[in-house]
């Protein structure tokens, strides 16, 4: 599975956002996806991840309520929407595909796209 995150950029301290992950390959249906971020020196960390049929959610608490990710398998797309940003967001955000959404730490997933910058002005 290839993916392609996209839809990043500079936001105001508030204001929204929603990032995309494109993948490629018929079977990325059947994995579990997840959001990850990455801070200037800091590790990269969990932020959501949603079961392969996007029933079942998780989220990390700094983000619970703020965020929401979504896919719609049809397009073989995960989405996150991201809401009251803060500069604490401020990172860059990968997405990735796994083997189960309860997984939380960035080894347990297998395939990953480039990355792309949130940054969130204060």
């Amino acid at each position: 599975v290839q993916l392609q995150a996209s839809g990043g950029g500079l936001v105001p301290a508030g204001g929204s956002l929603r990032l995309s992950c494109a993948a490629s390959g018929r079977h990325f249906r059947s994995y579990a996806a997840g959001w990850f971020r990455q801070a200037p020196g800091k590790e990269r960390g969990f932020v959501a991840s949603i079961m392969w049929n996007g029933v079942g959610t998780r989220y990390a608490d700094s983000v619970k309520d703020r965020f929401i990710i979504s896919r719609d398998n049809a397009k073989n797309t995960v989405y996150l929407q991201m809401n009251s940003l803060n500069a604490e967001d401020t990172a860059v955000y990968y997405c990735a595909a796994g083997n189960s959404y309860l997984n939380v730490r960035s080894d347990e997933y297998n395939s990953w796209g480039q990355g792309t910058q949130v940054t969130v002005s204060s």
